[in-house]
């Protein structure tokens, strides 16, 4: 299976760790949002679809603006 990665953002997180998002799609034409989370040797990949990504990132924009 092929897919074709396109870096989208990254961040450096608090104790020298990170986080990548990327667009991937994928040979039959599915896309999918790839959350990429580093941790020294560590790596968490995770394929998000578009309904998904929305709530996660509404949901991050929740906790973060939250009194």
């Amino acid at each position: 299976m092929t897919e074709t990665i396109t870096d989208l953002a990254e961040f450096d997180l608090p104790y020298r760790r990170k986080a990548m998002l990327r667009h991937v799609e994928f040979d039959g034409g599915m896309s999918m949002t790839r959350l990429v989370l580093r941790e020294g040797h560590r790596i968490t990949q995770v394929d998000l679809d578009a309904e998904t990504a929305i709530m996660l990132g509404e949901a991050l924009i929740g906790a973060a603006t939250r009194e």
